[in-house]
């Protein structure tokens, strides 16, 4: 993921500016990919690469604040500059807090779309490492087997080995010989960093008694 060359959408109907905005993000050292409508866009397969989408507001199918609704959830790591031939302040307040990163007038600076895709991509970059952090994290815990699942949320919610034997009805010995596989599928070096991975996971402590 982290080696391969960051793409950046275009969608816009007007022929001349994707042309010109191909041309702009190819010399930049990106990957441009430009699309006449919401809807062709959206025909295109999620990517898994670092990624920004330089969105027109109006266009012919779906608009481009409609389309921003509709990636809002599934596609976090592909943030949306939004670019337009005529902008109001209730339009950018309304894209800025669906959380575009953009809304550019056009015409607009080649320099100033530059820097924004920049920190798009930068952006998008953190947010697939985050991802790829969590999906590892998840893989982890799938290994743990079911009783293994149980001593790890009893640690976590810091209960001491005595207590978790007696929540669990097994001796300290083999809630020791259990703590430690999960240490070692959770790939974690200390206790402090299991709790962090688990509140990562979003797993709720066991209650205590």
């Amino acid at each position: 993921m982290s080696h391969a060359t960051p793409i950046v959408f275009v969608v816009d109907d007007d022929v001349s500016v994707r042309e010109s905005l191909e041309l702009l993000i190819g010399c930049a050292g990106w990957q441009p990919e430009t699309f006449a409508s919401a809807q062709a866009f959206l025909a295109r397969p999620r990517v898994h690469t670092p990624s920004c989408l330089v969105l027109d507001v109006t266009l012919p199918d779906l608009n481009g604040l409609d389309l921003q609704k509709r990636i809002a959830v599934d596609r976090i790591d592909m943030p949306i500059i939004f670019i337009t031939g005529y902008g109001d302040v209730p339009m950018t307040v309304q894209a800025m807090k669906a959380g575009a990163v953009e809304f550019l007038t056009k015409p607009f600076d080649d320099d100033v779309l530059l820097s924004a895709i920049r920190h798009a991509i930068d952006r998008s970059h953190t947010t697939l490492g985050h991802e790829a952090e969590i999906q590892a994290l998840r893989d982890c815990h799938a290994s743990l087997s079911r009783r293994e699942r149980e001593v790890m949320a009893l640690v976590v919610s810091g209960l001491l080995t005595n207590q978790i034997g007696f929540e669990l009805g097994i001796s300290e010995i083999t809630v020791k010989a259990h703590r430690g596989k999960v240490m070692r599928k959770m790939q974690a070096d200390s206790l402090a960093e299991l709790v962090q991975m688990a509140a990562k996971l979003g797993l709720a402590p066991a209650p205590k008694s």
